[in-house]
């Protein structure tokens, strides 16, 4: 049985739980919990050159919303050029990738629906300090992240 939802909740800039993921700056500002799962939304700045693997995630849709930056969205077999101001949607089910463009970081807003991918990027992350972006070396662990990204159903293709 779904339950109601009587709580009313936001998060202004820099409010929400923040965490440094592969060299991102990951702020979480709705979890399952808190939709009751229906959505998650994570506000992700993202430095210039950053790519993501190609890979399908198999129990949400993705929607992205570019506030700021440029990147390239490979969404099954479409390019997408997303400036500030472009969504974009990825079906479950569908291969897709993004990469930051330009000398600048890019700042995106990331929805998932139903709820539950946003704890992928907590459990992958490290909480961060302060809203920037990580500085110095990023310590990364491949096993632990394909394990992680199993356990929460995306499928890394390259």
């Amino acid at each position: 049985m779904v339950q109601q939802m009587n709580n009313a909740f936001s998060f202004a800039h820099g409010e929400g739980d923040a965490y440094w993921f592969n060299g991102t700056l990951m702020e979480v500002k709705a979890t399952g919990q808190e939709t009751n799962g229906v959505f998650s939304l994570i506000e992700g700045l993202l430095p210039p050159g950053y790519e993501t693997p190609l890979h399908v995630k198999s129990k949400e849709e993705d929607m992205y919303y570019v506030l700021e930056g440029e990147l390239t969205f490979t969404v099954g077999d479409k390019i997408i050029q997303g400036k500030a101001g472009t969504f974009i949607f990825v079906p479950r089910h569908i291969k897709h990738k993004f990469k930051v463009e330009g000398s600048s970081p890019a700042k995106v807003l990331f929805m998932f629906t139903p709820a539950g991918v946003e704890q992928f990027f907590i459990e992958m992350g490290v909480p961060a300090d302060n809203y920037e972006l990580p500085s110095g070396p990023v310590n990364f662990d491949m096993d632990k992240f394909m394990a992680t990204a199993q356990k929460y159903g995306i499928e890394v293709i390259g």
